[in-house]
């Protein structure tokens, strides 16, 4: 069994005192590809030092998380078209919309979003999807530049039923991680509607632990967790879950 972790924050500052360690827990744990979005420039360096302490293991997206979308966010737009002419990246990620923290953004973290769209169909590539409190607005962005060469995954998708058909229906998989466990987050009421060819796992570790480890660090192993309740909801084993939702990131990320 492989269990494939399509979106975790390996080098945040949170693992800082055990980064190898709680790599080589999850590896342990069959957990052996870790796919690892990027938020800015800052954290460039970081990543791909991550790539080559575990070749194997990891691979790196290239993109402008939309909280950092700031009045810098043309430079680090800049830097984003610089890494993807550089070299290879697996996804454009994580790119989208974040109405939680800050609303008078939206204008700038539109047009960064739209921008990063046109870079991944320009090399080919699938995007992640950042989206908190902005369905609407990530929404009209895909009806705007659909199209058959646009594919990708709504990371941490929390929406309805309703949101998920139209998610899916702008090629994109659903990323489902420990919000599945929560009692309060209703998506284990209706995921079982949705085939399961549409969905792949993830931790977004080190936030969103799934239950028991609600409120602590998350980390790539506790992928387990979620790996169990898709089971549960879905009525098929955890080996099967864990080859379907693989090969569903291998068809995204072509790896």
């Amino acid at each position: 069994m492989i269990i494939t972790d399509t979106h975790t924050h390996l080098y945040s500052e949170a693992f800082d005192e055990d980064r190898s360690e709680m790599i080589q827990r999850a590896i342990d744990a069959k957990v052996e590809r870790f796919f690892i979005p990027a938020i800015d420039s800052v954290y460039t360096e970081a990543m791909l030092q991550l790539e080559k302490d575990f070749p194997d293991h990891v691979f790196l997206m290239m993109g402008l998380h939309p909280t950092h979308v700031k009045a810098n966010y043309k430079e680090e737009l800049a830097h984003v078209e610089e890494m993807l002419a550089k070299r290879n990246f697996c996804a454009v990620g994580e790119i989208g919309i974040d109405l939680y923290w800050d609303k008078t953004t939206l204008e700038i973290q539109i047009e960064a979003f739209k921008h990063q769209i046109n870079l991944a169909k320009k090399y080919k590539l699938p995007i992640v999807i950042h989206c908190r409190e902005a369905f609407d607005e990530i929404f009209q962005v895909l009806e705007q530049e659909k199209s058959d060469d646009l594919f990708g995954i709504f990371h941490c998708f929390t929406g309805n039923l309703e949101q998920a058909h139209k998610a899916i229906s702008f090629n994109m998989k659903l990323g489902i991680g420990g919000v599945v466990t929560f009692k309060n987050g209703r998506i284990d009421q209706f995921i079982n509607q949705i085939d399961l060819k549409h969905i792949v796992l993830e931790t977004d570790s080190p936030y969103l632990a799934p239950k028991p480890y609600r409120g602590k660090r998350n980390e790539s192993m506790y992928i387990e967790k979620v790996l169990e309740k898709i089971s549960e909801l879905y009525g098929i084993t955890a080996d099967e879950v864990a080859k379907i939702t693989t090969q569903n990131s291998k068809e995204v990320f072509g790896i």
